[in-house]
């Protein structure tokens, strides 16, 4: 991720890669989708704690593009900046220094959707 005025044109970049792989395997990929579709949604746990996983698991794996996608996704889902620094400290804590790195970069991604034009 380079800097946070690209981030926005970056999971917009990711859509349409993800978009594109949907074409090239479109069984694979509906499926996928609803699976995420599937995991992601409300139920005894609410949409947005399960958003502000798998930006703890995007951390710990390094994910960029995983990131993005699961922040903005929290973020739609109501997440505060305090909930995911609080999500980040655990994934700090869990992963060390490497999940440092990618946990400022989440951060980072938080803050740049936050002033993004809607």
């Amino acid at each position: 991720m380079a800097s946070s005025e690209n981030l926005p044109q970056q999971l917009k970049e990711m859509n349409l890669r993800f978009g594109a792989l949907a074409k090239a395997a479109p069984q694979t990929m509906t499926a996928f989708r609803a699976l995420m579709g599937e995991a992601s949604k409300s139920g005894v746990l609410p949409a947005k704690l399960k958003e502000l996983v798998a930006v703890a698991i995007a951390v710990q794996q390094g994910c960029g593009d995983c990131i993005l996608f699961h922040v903005a996704n929290a973020r739609s889902h109501g997440a505060s900046r305090e909930e995911l620094v609080e999500v980040l400290a655990v994934t700090i804590e869990m992963g060390g220094g490497p999940s440092a790195v990618y946990a400022g970069r989440a951060l980072e991604a938080f803050d740049a959707f936050a002033t993004e034009k809607a």
